[in-house]
């Protein structure tokens, strides 16, 4: 059997451990920016939030679920991918890395947002992760951990469906003017542009999330509605509220996208070439 229909059928572990790997990289080292990014779209504000002090607060949910969130994502995104690409022609590439990017965050939302969850209100209150987690449990059982479960998806998605066939096409477009594949440094520079374009445009939805998932249970922005948060964010703050954050948001995803796809594309040819070397 090929390599290709060994990854697809087999080999899922692969895309996996790359995207695992991937994505712990990039929440480690862009920590800090994530954190500035959430204390400026906090309804408290950047200074009454923390500011600066205790840039890391927050890390240890971080490092519990970064691999396993980024590793549904693509081990789901490139086995749709691989597999919807066998039914369809060139043409219609893009919106096959569409339902693959859709379906990958679907997935990767169930491990993402309970962590996300302790992440941001540790980042927020300046509080331990496991005082924080502790707290949900105590005041709103583990229902708690998945609010704000679908406005995650709902910035998700649209982000992931202007980045994925954006990396993808800018890759393509790439590879064939130099008529050979890619370095991975090559694919980091796609996906941090990719990153960057995204990230601004869905910034209002980020925003929204944020609030939603730092709101006390008793507030009515705390019930998960994407479009009243957004409402009320706007009320508050109007346009420039829905930007809160844009900027360090775009810093962090654009580096992020470099590393995040960059690690991914290296990590997935240093499998791929040792699935090639023992099967030869």
């Amino acid at each position: 059997m090929q390599t290709a229909n060994y990854l697809v059928y087999q080999g899922e572990n692969a895309y996996k451990s790359a995207g695992g790997t991937a994505g712990l990289s990039v929440d480690v080292i862009l920590f800090p920016i994530d954190t500035i990014k959430t204390r400026l779209q906090s309804t408290e504000g950047f200074r009454r939030s923390g500011a600066f002090r205790r840039i890391y607060s927050g890390i240890g949910s971080v490092a519990v679920g970064s691999v396993p969130g980024a590793a549904l994502f693509f081990g789901t995104y490139e086995f749709t991918k691989n597999v919807s690409k066998r039914y369809v022609d060139g043409r219609c590439l893009p919106l096959v890395h569409m339902a693959a990017a859709s379906s990958g965050e679907l997935m990767a939302c169930l491990a993402r947002v309970p962590t996300e969850i302790v992440k941001q209100r540790s980042q927020a209150t300046l509080s331990p992760s496991w005082d924080v987690f502790r707290k949900v449990i105590k005041t709103e059982g583990l229902t708690g951990f998945y609010r704000g479960y679908w406005s995650t998806v709902v910035r998700e998605i649209p982000f992931s469906l202007l980045q994925f066939p954006l990396w993808e096409y800018l890759k393509n477009t790439w590879s064939s003017r130099i008529k050979k594949p890619l370095e991975p440094w090559q694919s980091a520079i796609c996906g941090a542009v990719a990153g960057s374009i995204s990230s601004y445009l869905t910034t209002p939805i980020d925003v929204a999330k944020t609030r939603i998932m730092l709101a006390d249970k008793n507030d009515s922005v705390s019930r998960g509605n994407v479009i009243y948060a957004i409402r009320s964010v706007y009320h508050q703050g109007g346009i420039k509220g829905l930007y809160a954050g844009a900027i360090p948001r775009t810093i962090w995803i654009a580096i992020g996208g470099a590393i995040f796809l960059g690690v991914y594309d290296f990590v997935l040819q240093q499998l791929r070439d040792k699935k090639t070397t023992k099967q030869a």
